[in-house]
């Protein structure tokens, strides 16, 4: 299991495929990539800086892939979280997991990033046309993690 936090841009192929390590027992790798927009509530984005807390939002990382390895039957997971400056098409974050069935594959991609939207300490910054703005948490991720609530 691993989980990253840093400025540079990652490479999708090489990531999954260092993931897989040509493991046998893999059968399914499912991966979500986050992108940088060029629109978020129909205000045109010009960049934006993603800020975190070191160490902290590590340790909330790992916490949220040990959930999902205690729920799923995975081999293997991978996290990269990108901060800094960022500007649209540019890859945000990455989450591949490696599993034996493509059921227990998707299902932790998805509840890692419905948690990490919710509960990983990053903060964005948007630069617009009218100046910058925090984004504000969104209710819509609040509904989609609430759904993996035991």
């Amino acid at each position: 299991m691993s989980v990253r936090v840093q400025t540079e841009d990652f490479d999708v192929g090489l990531e999954i495929q260092a993931l897989r390590r040509n493991n046998p027992k893999v059968g399914a790798v499912a991966a979500f990539v986050g992108l940088v927009r060029d629109v978020n509530e129909g205000e045109s984005i010009r960049g934006m800086v993603l800020e975190h807390y070191p160490g902290m939002t590590e340790k909330a990382l790992e916490d949220i892939v040990t959930q999902a390895k205690d729920r799923w039957d995975v081999i293997d997971i991978l996290v990269i979280h990108r901060v800094g400056p960022l500007k649209p098409t540019d890859q945000i974050v990455l989450v591949a997991v490696a599993s034996g069935h493509r059921g227990d594959a998707f299902a932790a991609c998805e509840f890692i990033m419905d948690y990490l939207k919710t509960r990983a300490p990053f903060w964005k910054k948007e630069q617009t046309p009218s100046g910058t703005r925090w984004v504000e948490a969104r209710e819509s991720d609040d509904i989609a993690a609430a759904r993996w609530q035991a």
